[in-house]
């Protein structure tokens, strides 16, 4: 079988001392735990940026190896692709690999969960291989042993386990230990892409919310406010009228106060998922005399996963209606509404709540010049009414720029 680890072996020999206990279920013991220790490494490094990386590193030990790798996703002419590898790999290495052998390894596209050595493949051409003797022998490496996996949607992971030119050849029990091991790599990998995936559909939301400058607050289930966006951020800055006191919500107005303390409680008190999802929705007065911030407070489905105080079970929804929303679109209302510059910012002012004579004055020009643009405006969108033509913008795609 694979060359147990020193903490295995430390193992087998504390379990052989135990009075009584038979010497073959002492190293089935040994074993199972040796097994249990690396399929909880793999599962672990799901989770872990780069993925697996830890994994690697417990793989190497499990088969006494110099490298191991997991190319997650080949290299291409167009993309440098995706490679982990484990701390001993020379990184000069690791990035002529990237760049350049990657064109030239003849160890690939191999048979869907078949572990194979690049022998049995190649046979004596492996040796005689550029890539052998151009990046395989520089760096001492002369054993490799490596499986392919399919992993649906047309994408393929390698995984590549290497000893150096002195080291012992990969034997039938090594190949039988990593077929073993490659469904729990697949599924860990299976793992790592549904996490990634969902990361980056909330990275994806969370700017939109963002760029449409809508505050969030996420509370957990004891009322502490657990994170905030940019743009929440920003309100409680101001600390005009909404304020975080203790890593808690609260307003400068005792009986607003006590209707956000209301409202809160009730949001985060034990509910059936079905109830409403929308709790209520209040406004906020700031004492500058701005408009009054808007709040919504929306509980969140708990499922039925053990409760964590790390677990949002609330979010708070802000709206300041003096904020300059639309900012930065300029160029996508252009392009959706075939407008000039000046168009599109006139058009901006509009739906932010500008009258056109404020418009005018922050866009620099004359009353008169900014009718003629507004006249141009009318023309393009075919709105006759300054209020329609605010209604067309702001329900547009343009507040998601």
């Amino acid at each position: 079988m694979v060359q147990m680890t020193a903490a295995a072996k430390a193992g087998k020999a504390r379990i052989e001392a135990i009075p009584g206990m038979p010497v073959p279920q002492a190293q089935q013991l040994v074993e199972f735990e040796r097994l249990n220790s690396v399929f909880t490494a793999i599962y672990d490094g799901a989770s872990e940026d780069p993925p697996l990386h830890s994994s690697l590193q417990t793989l190497r030990e499990v088969f006494d190896a110099k490298h191991t790798t997991l190319i997650l996703r080949p290299a291409t002419a167009q993309n440098a692709g995706a490679i982990i590898n484990t701390d001993t790999v020379n990184a000069h290495a690791s990035e002529s690999y990237r760049t350049h052998f990657y064109a030239l390894d003849p160890f690939v596209g191999l048979p869907d969960g078949e572990v194979v050595t690049p022998e049995e493949l190649m046979g004596p051409r492996w040796s005689k291989s550029t890539f052998y003797r151009q990046f395989m022998e520089p760096v001492a490496v002369g054993h490799l042993l490596g499986a392919d996996l399919r992993m649906g949607g047309g994408s393929e992971c390698r995984f590549r386990v290497s000893r150096g030119i002195d080291a012992l050849a990969f034997t039938d029990d090594d190949k039988r230990f990593c077929r073993v091991l490659l469904p729990h790599l697949k599924r860990a990998i299976q793992l790592h892409t549904r996490i990634d995936d969902l990361e980056s559909e909330r990275q994806l939301f969370a700017g939109t919310l963002n760029r449409m400058q809508l505050g969030t607050i996420s509370i957990t289930r004891d009322g502490t406010v657990l994170d905030l966006n940019p743009e929440a951020r920003r309100i409680l800055e101001q600390r005009d009228g909404l304020l975080l006191s203790a890593q808690h919500l609260s307003t400068e107005g005792a009986t607003e106060r006590r209707e956000l303390q209301r409202v809160l409680r009730t949001a985060l008190a034990d509910q059936n998922d079905e109830g409403p999802a929308v709790i209520d929705a209040i406004s906020v007065t700031r004492p500058s005399g701005q408009a009054k911030l808007c709040l919504v407070i929306r509980r969140v489905p708990q499922g039925i996963s053990p409760e964590s105080r790390q677990r949002p079970a609330a979010i708070v929804f802000v709206r300041d209606p003096e904020a300059t929303r639309l900012n930065g679109a300029n160029e996508v209302v252009r392009r959706l509404f075939n407008f000039t510059r000046m168009e599109a910012a006139l058009a901006l002012h509009l739906a932010d709540g500008l009258t056109l004579d404020e418009a005018a004055e922050k866009l620099g020009v004359r009353r008169n010049t900014a009718r003629t643009y507004l006249r141009f405006i009318f023309c393009k969108t075919g709105a006759t009414r300054q209020t329609t033509l605010v209604r067309m913008m702001l329900n547009s795609v343009v507040s998601l720029a």
